[in-house]
């Protein structure tokens, strides 16, 4: 297996030179003084190191280990506690956080290429704090002053840890249904009584306390997702002065015993009449947490795409490693016995098609980040056009980035041959870990109904159009150049393309319900597609040119993506047009 090393080279290529983050920094106030690209060089080399040094050396006895749990104590694989200790005292658990409560406030551009590090390193350990950066931020945009005072601090720190408890056992993506109760109580605050499951980083020995962000109703509420309310309920009481108190009335039940991310503790937490405060306003606890969920959800593609690095970063050394027949142009190496195999075509095309979803993935984190900044720092039509553009985006992020992340581990471990299916390779690691980044965090059948209904289908198209004309500036303000033509030419057909199958899907819907359900997993795979074209069309047009191999590789990269990737498109536009019938035409009884 491959010691992990930090894509720094690519990383930078996207920040300064693709998306000249450096200038858009220097023109947001609230980053002006703040990020720049000196820091930003410095900060991805020393998290770079972190990866590689401490947090890859755990990743696979963390897997054979797993979580413990006796007696409702939760203990964390050897190193684990001590990886996170070098981790707070590192302050990346503040990294993207408010300066006013001890963040360094860095944009989620940056933020964005530190969760790929340390999601390729080590997913299990990176759920720990990137909870934990969610909870931070539905307490800083919708806890009261005292909140955020209180519990901050120590959560940016890494003193205390963050988890979200929303799923209950009858309850998953139907939170209108939770049954978790809040009642108000004299002092101001609530008695939370309830079970919720699938809680990650719910126990655990790394932190002194856990935050657990809970939605619940009042026994008044409304029915359904408008009666739900947030809640901040502590696993130990916080004194006035700060310090810890009284254990909460909180308990993990049990863990989850998973087919992957077993270092990550999965808990049942059980509340009986616990202690908790309300998160912004009554019965609108959903959108409060939406806010958490729109960047956890962003989080898990980059998982995805940590994933698929780490594969294809084993992958590629051995197949320069391994030697079996020969090439089939003439040896390569007549010295040896056989050649290395990634002289075989069939092994160039898996690789390369690893290379070129990466690469699309992170070039679109990026730029989802670029948006993210933007809806959080900038002002008027701009944050406007941002918080549209999040909102339509998130999706596909979440699910094509998780998907493809699903193809790239299990590409990975095919380039392996049966030693992909060996424990010790690490590969089978990797496959088993990322599936469940299709799952949570709303399964990505749902992110594809929220694409195509929410986002689209609901506002007619408006929010598409508006990452449309982003696509087609940038196909205009490049149309005369002859040397991009073989990248802008099929762009113009593909965002057609696209164009056609919203206009179709919308039209549809007004005659069949089920409509958009039909077409919504395949509207978002050619949703992923364009927008992967128009991420490595953005990446040509930078390394048209240059005689660096670096460059190059871009350029043949983007190549391969269009002739060997992008022709998909044309089934899933076939997919997304062919209706509901044949989908909704076959009795209950005949399945």
């Amino acid at each position: 297996m491959a010691d992990y090393k930090a894509p720094l080279r690519e990383m930078n290529f996207l920040l300064h030179e693709v998306f000249e983050a450096d200038k858009l920094w220097a023109r947001l106030p609230a980053l002006a003084e703040t990020a720049d690209r000196e820091t930003a060089d410095a900060i991805l080399e020393e998290m770079g190191k972190l990866a590689a040094n401490t947090l890859d050396p755990i990743n696979r006895s963390g897997d054979e280990e797993g979580c413990s749990w006796n007696d409702g104590v939760v203990t964390t694989p050897k190193g684990f506690p001590e990886a996170y200790a070098t981790f707070c005292e590192g302050g990346w658990g503040a990294l993207v956080g408010n300066p006013e409560f001890g963040g360094m406030g860095m944009p989620k551009m940056l933020g964005a290429q530190v969760e790929e590090m340390l999601n390729a390193s080590n997913i299990s350990f990176a759920l720990y704090p990137v909870l934990t950066n969610g909870a931070c931020l539905a307490i800083d945009a919708h806890g009261s002053q005292e909140l955020k005072e209180k519990y901050l601090p120590n959560m940016y720190a890494g003193t205390w840890s963050g988890a979200m408890d929303l799923t209950e056992p009858h309850a998953g993506t139907d939170l209108g249904i939770i049954r978790t109760k809040a009642e108000p109580q004299e002092d101001g605050s609530y008695s939370i009584t309830g079970s919720k499951i699938f809680i990650t980083g719910g126990d655990q020995d790394l932190s002194e306390n856990v935050i657990h962000l809970v939605l619940a109703k009042l026994p008044d509420a409304p029915k359904g997702p408008k009666g739900i309310s947030l809640f901040l309920v502590p696993k130990i009481l916080v004194n006035e002065d700060g310090s810890l108190g009284e254990r909460n009335a909180v308990n993990c039940g049990s863990i989850e015993h998973k087919m992957g991310i077993k270092a990550s503790s999965t808990c049942a937490m059980n509340f009986d009449g616990a202690k908790g405060w309300l998160v912004g306003e009554l019965n609108k606890g959903l959108a409060a947490m939406f806010t958490m969920m729109n960047y956890e959800r962003l989080g898990v593609g980059i998982q995805g795409l940590g994933a698929s690095e780490r594969s294809y970063q084993n992958a590629i050394e051995y197949a320069r490693d391994r030697v079996q027949s020969r090439s089939p142009s003439g040896a390569k190496q007549p010295e040896k016995a056989a050649d290395p195999i990634i002289v075989h075509p069939d092994v160039r095309r898996m690789l390369l098609t690893q290379k070129a979803y990466i690469g699309g993935a992170r070039a679109l984190s990026t730029y989802v980040a670029k948006w993210l900044d933007l809806a959080k720092y900038g002002e008027g039509e701009e944050k406007q056009q941002a918080e549209a553009m999040v909102a339509l985006l998130t999706p596909v992020a979440k699910a094509f980035f998780t998907d493809r992340g699903l193809d790239c581990t299990v590409i990975g471990q095919q380039v392996f041959g049966g030693h992909g299916y060996i424990r010790e390779w690490g590969q089978e690691q990797l496959v088993r870990d990322v599936r469940i980044t299709q799952i949570y965090e709303g399964t990505n059948g749902i992110q594809a109904l929220d694409l195509i209904g929410r986002k689209t289908v609901a506002n007619g198209g408006a929010l598409f159009e508006l990452f449309a004309a982003d696509v087609q500036q940038f196909i205009d303000d490049n149309a005369g150049n002859a040397e991009l033509a073989e990248f802008i030419q099929p762009l113009t057909v593909e965002l057609q393309r696209l164009k056609d199958a919203t206009a179709a899907v919308i039209e549809a819907t007004k005659t069949d319900p089920n409509a958009p359900g039909a077409a919504s997993v395949d509207y978002l795979d050619l949703f992923g597609y364009v927008a992967y074209a128009y991420m490595w069309a953005k990446i040509a047009s930078v390394a048209n040119g240059k005689d660096e191999d670096f460059y190059r590789s871009q350029i043949k990269t983007a190549r391969f993506y269009f002739a060997r990737l992008l022709p998909k498109s044309q089934a899933l536009a076939a997919s997304v047009v062919a209706g509901s019938d044949t989908l909704m035409d076959l009795e209950e009884e005949l399945f």
